[in-house]
């Protein structure tokens, strides 16, 4: 167990999970936190990493900083996606080991498992059939992190735990339209498509004002504006999405997520995560979610229903799935003794709550 003094190291403490951890390790009074911004720790740079080691001598570290984004992304980026999470991984893992840092949790994602895995996936099924091809650098990259703490804590005896999230989804989320996850992304298509829909073009230049797209601001013209949406599937009549909408998917609140990691942070150790006596150890990651899935339709039309945009939901056939389904097996992570408590619904309700909130600080302060 980690006392309230130790020095904790979250990399990636701006993003999504990394803010969360952040914030749920305060709430529970572990306050001696150090972090840094991309703009002042480049973690693909080993020096810099190492330097930073040396400085603060962290005790334990949380490796939430990752190179991520959806499908568009993964299929078009595919050496940055391998490249510089290899890369983050070595630096962290590496200078944690060469510090002695007493405990690490890397953060992984579901995107791991086989395309063909079995329903729900327990952690065994790992590497036992060909990946997702779509996101296959990625996961190839987040195995070699979780096997590197696996493999550190066998030669070594290091305290290393590694989880693997479901589907993410919360307070500082991406909103960009091309390499954003499924939900914020549905989230920010049909909130714009219902201000198209309503003529509430003040409400659409707030949002592009905040985030533009793709050089497209609250300043351009209505005509460059329309275009712009309409490439991305958002019209005042409809919202097209990609795909036939049929894949289930898992989703998981990143506080939740938080909670869940900052558990395994201060009360499992590597010793738990795998049977005693066994001839091989391996698999010892732990699998995070709700272990309850739902259609991308399912999900779009709960979006569109808390949102309230009028016009049609369309489908784009001709764009990819993803894997169909990729639920977990989350009865490691109960036995361990976390289970979650916000269900979908609300979810979506919040994360909308905090997207709208979003705008209007943003635009009163601008």
């Amino acid at each position: 167990m980690l006392d309230k003094s130790t020095k904790i190291y979250v990399a990636g403490h701006h993003g999504l999970v990394g803010s969360a951890i952040w914030n749920n390790l305060k709430e529970r009074g572990y306050l001696n936190l150090t972090g840094r911004s991309h703009k002042e720790l480049d973690l693909l740079d080993p020096a810099a990493v190492k330097d930073f080691f040396d400085r603060e001598q962290p005790e334990a570290v949380v490796l939430a900083a990752a190179h991520v984004g959806g499908i568009m992304a993964n299929l078009q980026y595919r050496a940055d996606f391998i490249f510089q999470n290899l890369q983050i991984q070595q630096n962290v893992i590496g200078e944690s080991f060469r510090h002695g840092v007493k405990k690490l949790l890397f953060l992984g994602s579901t995107c791991i498992y086989p395309r063909e895995a079995p329903q729900p996936m327990k952690e065994e099924v790992l590497l036992t059939s060909p990946l997702e091809y779509t996101n296959e650098p990625y996961a190839i990259a987040k195995i070699a992190g979780l096997k590197m703490c696996e493999s550190f804590n066998l030669q070594y005896g290091t305290n290393y735990i590694a989880v693997m999230p479901t589907n993410l989804y919360g307070p500082n989320d991406n909103f960009h339209l091309e390499n954003s996850h499924v939900l914020p992304a549905m989230i920010r298509k049909i909130h714009l498509a219902r201000c198209l829909n309503e003529g509430d073009w003040e409400a659409v230049r707030k949002d592009i004002s905040l985030r533009p797209v793709e050089g497209v601001d609250g300043s351009s013209t209505d005509r460059e504006i329309l275009a712009k949406l309409a490439k991305f599937g958002i019209t005042p009549e409809a919202v097209t999405l990609w795909g036939t909408g049929k894949p289930l998917r898992e989703f998981l609140w990143s506080e939740e997520m938080a909670d869940a990691s900052v558990h395994v942070l201060l009360n499992v150790d590597f010793k738990d995560t795998y049977r005693e006596g066994d001839r091989e150890i391996r698999n010892c990651h732990i699998n995070v979610g709700t272990g309850k899935e739902l259609s991308i339709r399912e999900v779009a039309e709960k979006t569109v229903k808390e949102i309230g945009f009028k016009g049609e939901l369309r489908w784009d056939a001709s764009k990819p799935d993803g894997t169909l389904r990729k639920l977990t097996d989350v009865s490691k992570l109960h036995a361990l003794g976390w289970h979650h408590k916000i269900e979908i619904d609300e979810g979506i309700h919040r994360l909308y709550e905090w997207y709208l909130k979003g705008i209007c600080i943003n635009h009163q302060t601008a």
